[in-house]
C-alpha cells in the first residue's frame, strides 16, 4: 500500500516540476526562430541623378558637357562664313557665270566652229599627232617647234603659241598639264580679263569698247567696221557681222551701256 501511495506522490511531483518548467519556457516574450529579413540587394539609386538641375544654356544639353569639340553628340559650334579665296591681279579668274559661258561661246562659233575644243586652223597642214584636247601643253609646244612655217591656232578659242606660252606662264602650268576643255576657258578668260571685262561688268567700260578690245585679240570678231581687226592678214575675216556682234552682246549683257 505504501508502495503505490509513494508512486502516486512520485507522480504528481513529477508533474508539478513539469508544468512550472513549461510555464517557464512560454511565459517570456517569444523570439522569433530568424531575424527580420534584410533584403539580398540594397536600394538601387539611379545612375544618372534625377535632381540635378537642367543646364541653363540649352546649348549644353549634351552628354559630354564641357568637352564640345571633342564630342560627335557635342553643340554644333557658330557657323562662320569662310572668306572667299582670292588670288594675285595676275592669277586672277574671271567668274564662271552665265554671261562669261555666254560670251565663250560666241567668240567659238566665229574662231573654232562646230570642232570646239579639238580645233585646228585650217592652215596647219601637218597636224598634231592628237586631238588638242588630248595632248598635254608640252606637246602641243613640242608641236609647234617641230613644225615651223604654219599657223598653229589652236582649241576652242584659236591660240596662238605666243599667246598661249604668255598665258600658261600666267597662270602658272606645268608643262604636263592637259590642254582640256577647263584649262583653255581659264586661259580664254585670262585675255577676257585683259580685254576689260572686269570694268564692263561694273559698269566702266561701255559694251561698245569692249568689244573693239576683244575684236584685236580673235580675228573672227568685228570691228565696227564690219571687218576683222586683222582683215588680210594671214587670210583673216570677220565671222558674223558687225549688227549680229552687238545684238548678241546686248543680249548676254543687257545692262551694259
Amino acid at each position: 500500500m505504501f508502495k503505490g501511495t509513494a508512486r502516486i506522490a512520485a507522480l504528481l511531483a513529477l508533474m508539478t516540476a513539469t508544468s512550472a518548467t513549461a510555464q517557464g519556457l512560454f511565459s517570456s516574450p517569444r523570439q522569433p526562430m530568424f531575424d527580420q529579413a534584410q533584403p539580398l540587394v540594397a536600394q538601387a539609386q539611379p545612375i544618372i541623378s534625377t535632381k540635378a538641375s537642367a543646364p541653363t544654356d540649352r546649348r549644353q544639353a549634351s552628354l559630354f558637357i564641357g568637352q564640345q569639340g571633342t564630342s560627335l553628340l557635342a553643340p554644333y559650334p557658330a557657323r562662320t562664313r569662310s572668306k572667299p579665296r582670292t588670288r594675285s591681279a595676275a592669277r586672277f579668274v574671271v567668274p564662271f557665270g552665265s554671261q562669261v559661258s555666254q560670251l565663250r561661246s560666241l567668240i567659238a562659233t566665229v574662231e573654232s566652229g562646230s570642232m570646239g575644243y579639238d580645233g585646228l586652223v585650217y592652215g596647219a597642214t601637218v597636224k598634231p599627232p592628237r586631238a588638242p584636247s588630248q595632248m598635254t601643253l608640252a606637246e602641243i609646244d613640242l608641236w609647234t617647234r617641230q613644225t615651223p612655217g604654219q599657223n598653229h591656232a589652236i582649241g576652242r578659242y584659236q591660240f596662238i603659241p605666243k599667246t598661249l606660252r604668255r598665258l600658261v606662264k600666267i597662270q602658272g602650268l606645268s608643262p604636263d598639264t592637259r590642254f582640256s576643255p577647263q584649262v583653255q576657258d581659264l586661259l580664254a578668260d585670262q585675255l577676257l580679263r585683259e580685254a576689260g571685262l572686269n570694268a564692263l561688268l561694273a559698269g566702266d567700260l561701255s559694251r561698245r569698247k569692249f568689244m573693239h578690245n576683244i575684236a584685236k585679240i580673235w580675228a573672227g570678231l568685228p570691228t565696227s567696221s564690219g571687218h576683222s581687226y586683222y582683215k588680210g592678214v594671214a587670210g583673216n575675216k570677220a565671222g558674223m557681222s558687225w549688227s549680229r556682234f552687238d545684238r548678241e552682246m546686248a543680249r548676254i549683257f543687257p545692262n551694259a551701256a
